[in-house]
């Protein structure tokens, strides 16, 4: 029983140190604020984000969402990213920073946590839009033929 209804960790079975929204929030500024001046990812992001405190909001929502389960994300991530100028190693980059900065701002089983979610989002992302290990450019799995 989770009398205190924290996440669990799974691989403990214990209640894990509760990661809050405001660890969040700051995880998200401090991430963009990278994004946008990163070589690779910045002209990707500065070409469609026209509101960046909107849209850090609205990503604390979404991984308020995934990691706290506070269901308070209303939107398409999938459709969002779909007709972006982005490659392979857009996703790689991202991740690579996301890694570095939860490292430096949150506890090693938060950042733990949330470069998992961020691994498993982005490979689901890389297939649905088509730039996969295993699709075609038109997001269709690739067929081996025996």
């Amino acid at each position: 029983m989770n009398p205190s209804n924290a996440p669990l960790d799974s691989a403990a079975g214990e209640v894990a140190d509760a990661l809050t929204e405001a660890q969040l929030a700051i995880l998200v500024d401090r991430f963009y604020d990278r994004v946008r001046v990163h070589p690779g990812l910045g002209p990707v992001f500065n070409a469609v984000v026209d509101d960046w405190p909107a849209h850090k909001a609205l990503l604390v929502s979404f991984w308020s969402s995934v990691a706290l389960g506070t269901r308070s994300y209303r939107g398409n991530p999938m459709a969002r990213h779909r007709g972006l100028p982005i490659h392979a190693g857009h996703f790689d980059q991202w991740l690579d920073l996301w890694q570095e900065t939860a490292m430096e701002v949150l506890p090693p089983l938060q950042a733990e946590r949330l470069v998992g979610h961020a691994t498993r989002i982005g490979r689901s992302l890389r297939y649905g839009v088509g730039i996969g290990e295993r699709t075609r450019g038109l997001g269709l799995p690739v067929m081996e033929s025996d």
